[in-house]
């Protein structure tokens, strides 16, 4: 596989680069734009990614509005904060409502419009722009986004009824609704901007992804869904690929890399891929950002840094049992280890004499690939898409009592929301937390602080509003106030020593403590300062991971642990 030289392709004026949180999107957009702004192009990066560190990346306050790169000719920067923009957009459409409705209700619309579809609609504003503006087109040979599109949020602007009317009659219960209220004036400025997107000649999306099977599977999920919206000219792009393995960890790194390349999705296999090897050095100032991309790389320069003693897990499992808490969530955004993490801490538990139920969400079902075989631990698994289909049958089949077709189809968009499956997960969760054959339950993903508050806020609508919203049940209720109880749940936040993971949990933080739920403990996973590697490479890696160690000890307030990394089969113990 070659390595990726953006001068060497054919690249459209368009360029999207996705992939899941930490995989190096910010860097090998931020590296490509250099790349090509050195070259002599006049090219403009974006950034809609609410965790951006682009601002970090180029040493330069930025905004919304473009600003000029100092240090390099033809290259402008933005970045956009759709949160922000959410927020306002949210406060917008609620206004109006504030002294019509009850405060319920208000509560209710609000919730609505606080989770992750009303910020993809708040980031599709500031796509549509760069798209569609003549003189952003006319000035740049390249527009470079960070963060693409979901095929959520491009299939819900395509449909019709979505248009026609905000559904104040919400006959299904809890969902994401409303993200599209007040938008008719903009509806052919999105149109052309979904237009400039299906065209193979103006834009490419750039896959994103790590040499890991995490990674490559949401890689691969993510390319087939932008696909089926029209966006089919796509590139993959492999960051972080060892090459020189010299050790035990490297030779473990470079052996489960080149496994999970080979076995890469299908669909992946036939894009057109390269490669970006794994580098010693923080990307981030205009002289890394040159460098990433060159054949020729500095020579490593190892510093002599004493390594911290830190906590392991044996910590947290400590406490966890000394606190007989009931209630065990790990909780992280995709790939930083939740199942191994809660797998270990049911485990262990149960070793120590608790009787344990370890439960799972995940589509694949991974905990089939643990030894589990441990006296007082049984394990099942909540089938995410299965209680998924059944709570969309369930709706649609209401709403086919009252709606007419066009609306229908809005509904069954709505009903493929992130903020939809949470909400029919959480439902089979409560089913399940409310058997109490067990002394411990320890839950693989938790529901987001915006899923409760929403069940929250919708149960409070249904009893002081005078209309159907949906059904609220028993378990639901009985839940809540539980998992707001710090003397029985406890969250586990589960990251890696890297810098969109570590701000990506404190956005979940956040949305839990909205929720009026504590957590106390922070796991930083697959650490390679932890396995005192002697690899050059992985050496300088070992030493910028400090910085986020440190960053959770003082967001912990010392109640962390650290996990070296591990392979894939030193982590599930295969048979």
């Amino acid at each position: 596989m070659k390595n990726y030289f953006p001068q060497r392709l054919a690249l459209t004026p368009y360029l999207f680069f996705t992939g899941k949180g930490g995989v190096g999107k910010t860097t090998i957009a931020s590296a490509t734009a250099v790349n090509l702004a050195t070259a002599g192009k006049q090219v403009m990066l974006v950034s809609t990614d609410p965790a951006s560190n682009l601002q970090d990346v180029f040493h330069t306050e930025l905004t919304n509005k473009p600003r000029q790169i100092s240090q390099i000719a033809g290259l402008w920067a933005a970045n956009f904060d759709p949160v922000t923009a959410a927020a306002e957009y949210k406060e917008s459409v609620v206004a109006p409502y504030r002294k019509l409705l009850p405060e319920a209700a208000i509560a209710n619309m609000e919730e609505q419009l606080s989770g992750s579809c009303t910020v993809e609609v708040a980031a599709f504003n500031e796509f549509a722009h760069f798209l569609t503006d003549p003189d952003i087109k006319q000035q740049f040979d390249y527009i470079i986004f960070d963060t693409a599109p979901t095929g959520h949020a491009l299939r819900m602007l395509q449909l019709p009824a979505a248009w026609n009317q905000y559904l104040d009659e919400n006959t299904h219960g809890a969902s994401c609704l409303g993200q599209l209220a007040g938008l008719g004036d903009k509806k052919a400025m999105y149109q052309q901007a979904v237009a400039t997107l299906n065209q193979r000649q103006l834009t490419t999306l750039m896959l994103v992804s790590r040499p890991q099977k995490a990674a490559l599977v949401e890689t691969a999920r993510a390319a087939v869904e932008l696909a089926n919206t029209g966006i089919k000219q796509q590139i993959l792009l492999l960051n972080g690929v060892l090459q020189t393995p010299n050790d035990r960890p490297s030779q473990a790194i470079f052996t489960q890399q080149q496994s999970d390349l080979a076995q890469m999705p299908a669909n992946l296999t036939t894009l057109p891929a390269y490669s970006i090897p794994l580098r010693p050095y923080n990307i981030v100032g205009i002289t890394r950002l040159k460098q990433v991309l060159q054949e020729k790389q500095p020579t490593i320069k190892l510093q002599n840094t004493t390594i911290n003693d830190y906590p392991d897990l044996t910590s947290v499992i400590a406490d966890l049992k000394q606190s007989g808490k009931r209630l065990i969530f790990t909780m992280g955004k995709g790939g930083v280890g939740k199942t191994t993490v809660a797998v270990k801490i049911a485990k262990a538990l149960a070793q120590q004499g608790k009787v344990v139920h370890l439960a799972t969400t995940d589509p694949a079902d991974h905990l089939n690939l643990f030894q589990l075989d441990v006296p007082g631990l049984s394990v099942s698994h909540i089938d995410e898409k299965q209680v998924l289909r059944d709570y969309q049958n369930q709706v649609l089949t209401q709403a086919k009592q009252t709606m007419e077709a066009a609306d229908l189809d809005y509904i069954a968009e709505d009903l493929r929301s992130p903020c939809t499956q949470e909400i029919a997960v959480f439902r089979a969760f409560a089913e399940m937390v409310a058997q109490k054959d067990c002394d411990v339950m320890v839950i693989d993903t938790a529901p987001t602080g915006h899923t409760l508050l929403l069940l929250d806020s919708t149960q409070r609508y249904v009893k002081e509003v005078a209309r159907t919203t949906g059904d609220v049940p028993p378990a639901i209720t009985e839940l809540l106030p539980r998992l707001r109880d710090q003397t029985q749940t406890e969250i586990v936040m589960v990251t890696l020593p890297e810098t969109t993971p570590v701000y990506e949990s404190l956005r979940l933080k956040v949305d839990l403590k909205r929720a009026g739920i504590a957590h106390t403990w922070w796991v930083v996973n697959q650490s390679m300062l932890a396995t005192a590697t002697t690899n050059d490479c992985l050496q300088a890696r070992a030493q910028n991971e400090i910085p986020w160690i440190e960053k959770v000890r003082s967001l912990s307030q010392q109640h962390f642990a650290v996990i070296p990394w591990q392979s894939d089969f030193e982590q599930t113990q295969l048979r």
